[in-house]
């Protein structure tokens, strides 16, 4: 019995030491998604109005721009996958890694080659221990993303655009990642960056909203060239910013999820102690009024 005894209280010990790490964990976590919450909400107005722009544009101009057109056959295909840096997130990873695999066969079956991009080091191990190929990685900024990386992707996918299906390159972009919905919800999202899909205005709306007329300085074509480069950037750098929140939110999630397991373990191995106290004392007082009455009959 002292042995048993001793057992529950370790594992009782153990219990409240992974108590006090994981709420710890789910406390950093909360205060990070407040930080990473602001930051998407400070970023969304440029990204609307960036958006508004090269619509404005490519509505209201007849410009045939490489990055507007509709190719003629697709052969390659982008697939940015964003992960995170850190594990502790639940379903965070794996959801988003079987969401963009998902895309990669999808684009298999219409006849198009899947080239996939990765963010995070859960990305980058889970292809590395398949031994899949992927045709770059970004790692260590997914916690706090910085506009730099932003940057980095969005240029090595317009290289990548630019030069086509061809010559080794792709004739369109995928960006697959966690969306914030709640501190509950993380919900997977598709988007296709490139080509844009442009959707002409109609004239018979019945929204009652009147569209402005624009005139384009110096012409339509050279607006473009500078503003899409400026989208691309700002549609990325709003998906880092998008997981960045989901996976703090999974993470708190998780780690809530734990403490609460802990409080369950810790429960439960305590009643099993008392149990346990209460079956050897009984023994104990079993012996001593055993011995008592040999004594008292050997009298």
């Amino acid at each position: 019995m002292g042995a048993q005894l001793r057992v529950y209280k370790q594992k009782i010990s153990s219990a409240q030491t992974t108590k006090k790490i994981t709420k710890a964990m789910e406390l950093i976590a909360a205060s990070r998604i407040q930080k990473a919450m602001a930051r998407v909400r400070a970023s969304s107005p440029f990204a609307r109005a960036v958006t508004r722009a090269v619509s404005a544009v490519s509505t209201h101009s007849n410009v045939d721009h490489p990055l507007t057109r509709e190719p003629e056959v697709i052969r390659r295909s982008a697939v940015v996958i964003f992960s995170s840096d850190r594990g502790l997130a639940g379903a965070f990873n794996s959801q988003i890694l079987r969401d963009g695999l998902e895309v990669g066969e999808l684009l298999r079956s219409q006849g198009k080659e899947p080239v996939f991009y990765l963010v995070g080091r859960k990305a980058v191990g889970y292809f590395q221990f398949r031994k899949m190929v992927s045709a770059a990685q970004w790692i260590g900024d997914t916690d706090t993303p910085h506009f730099g990386t932003a940057e980095e992707i969005a240029t090595t996918l317009l290289d990548a655009f630019t030069r086509g299906g061809e010559s080794e390159g792709v004739d369109e972009i995928h960006l697959v990642y966690n969306r914030f919905v709640s501190m509950m919800v993380q919900k997977p999202e598709r988007v296709r960056l490139l080509p844009l899909e442009v959707v002409e205005a109609s004239d018979d709306t019945n929204d009652g909203q009147i569209y402005p007329l624009y005139e384009f300085e110096p012409d339509a074509e050279t607006v473009l060239d500078a503003l899409l480069p400026v989208y691309i950037q700002s549609r990325v750098f709003n998906a880092l910013l998008q997981s960045s929140a989901a996976k703090h939110a999974a993470t708190q999630k998780a780690m809530k999820s734990a403490s609460d397991n802990a409080d369950k373990l810790i429960t439960d191995y305590t009643r099993l102690r008392n149990n346990a106290r209460q079956a050897e004392i009984t023994q104990q007082i079993a012996e001593i009024v055993g011995g008592a009455d040999a004594l008292s009959s050997g009298k």
